[in-house]
């Protein structure tokens, strides 16, 4: 189940609003302060902290199924998509990404998979990241801008079955250029890092 996406991007505080404003709430924030990373969480908000050198690490906003999450950078990069799957289907979509010569960082908490097209993929096996009896918050489809052809087919191959949440069109950046979620409060709204977000009821 598709279920997560990650930027980093200078629009931090602005991005976490935005998706509180749509039904999200603030899981963590973590970031770097006086030399060593701290929390910041919910009940904490921004007025707490706003005027502090924080190098955030990652903020992580959930609704239901959807878990989002974003770290500062100096410009707005996309960096990866994530899974939620099985034991099982980890293991098996690990043998395929070596069958694809694509690398695989293999920890216990979670697996990045590096493609060719310029973002990771991350299987998740561990559930409580989502919550699995409120369906809202779903990552119905997600279109990624990428800059050659052939993700549909790979990703195929890559989970052994066909991927309909995730499909490409070819552009001049790497990024998710649209985003379907279930129960987003917004029919129709673009979040600070240029996602166009729609919602699926």
């Amino acid at each position: 189940m598709l279920f997560h996406y990650h930027f980093w991007t200078p629009y931090l505080e602005e991005t976490e609003k935005f998706y509180e404003d749509n039904g999200f709430y603030i899981s963590q924030r973590i970031g770097k302060y006086q030399g060593k990373f701290q929390s910041f969480n919910p009940p904490l908000i921004w007025d707490d902290f706003r005027n502090k050198n924080i190098l955030f690490r990652i903020i992580e906003v959930k609704k239901g199924n959807g878990n989002i999450t974003f770290g500062y950078g100096k410009k707005i990069m996309f960096d990866h998509i994530g899974f939620l799957v099985s034991k099982e289907e980890h293991d098996k979509i690990c043998d395929n990404a070596r069958v694809l010569s694509w690398k695989a960082e293999i920890s216990d908490r979670r697996t990045f998979i590096k493609t060719p097209y310029e973002f990771d993929i991350e299987l998740q096996t561990h559930s409580d990241v989502v919550d699995l009896d409120d369906n809202t918050g779903k990552l119905e489809k997600i279109t990624i801008m990428i800059k050659s052809e052939g993700l549909e087919k790979d990703l195929t191959e890559l989970f052994g079955k066909e991927v309909q949440s995730v499909q490409s069109v070819i552009g001049e950046k790497v990024t998710i250029k649209e985003a379907i979620i279930k129960g987003f409060l917004t029919m129709n709204t673009v979040d600070p890092n240029g996602v166009n977000v729609f919602n699926c009821v």
